[in-house]
């Protein structure tokens, strides 16, 4: 139960800094995607990085433990991201910024759930048909590391260099250009 209620709190709180941070604005979001407006990039860019820096960290010097698992890659992962990202540029949402819309009350955010709602039924009704196509081919083995996790069981794109410190360098990188961008894109 106390997870439920932790769970509930972390929403909220994500839920809010969307909604201040302007990611709940589809004029915004998408003005991100045309490179019109950096001032959400930056915060994702800021957010992906620092997190994952303290992520890797934290995990490396033993403080926390967060079981990382790889997940396969199939190319139908690269269909169904050209398809959310078309879904994004055209609506201006994504799932989680689409509920908090929602709770601010925009309309558009209710038939952009109920659209995406409709596309996952739909999709479980032809799993079936799909699942022995191309789709499913798995990529670079499946599943694959871009660096050395120190487990055996996954392909190692980079075996020589340890995943944490790959890692922690695409953090920092990631956080530098956060600051680096200019917040809009002078005409």
């Amino acid at each position: 139960m106390s997870s439920v209620i932790l769970a509930l709190v972390f929403g909220i709180m994500f839920g809010f800094i969307l909604y201040k941070t302007g990611a709940a604005n589809p004029h915004r979001l998408i003005n991100m995607l045309r490179l019109k407006d950096f001032t959400l990039m930056k915060v994702i860019l800021f957010a992906i990085g620092f997190s994952s820096l303290l992520l890797f960290v934290l995990s490396s010097v033993g403080i926390l433990n967060p079981h990382f698992s790889v997940k396969t890659a199939y190319i139908g992962v690269i269909v169904g991201g050209l398809i959310f990202g078309i879904g994004w540029a055209i609506s201006g949402f994504c799932p989680g910024t689409s509920v908090v819309a929602a709770g601010s009350g925009r309309k558009d955010a209710y038939v952009f759930i109920v659209g995406g709602l409709l596309g996952a039924f739909v999709f479980t009704l032809m799993y079936g048909d799909l699942k022995g196509t191309f789709l499913f081919d798995k990529i670079l083995g499946g599943k694959t590391t871009l660096a050395n996790t120190g487990i055996d069981k996954y392909n190692v794109i980079l075996d020589s260099f340890s995943a944490v410190y790959v890692a922690g360098a695409i953090a920092v990188v990631l956080i530098i250009i956060s600051f680096l961008l200019p917040s809009r894109v002078k005409n």
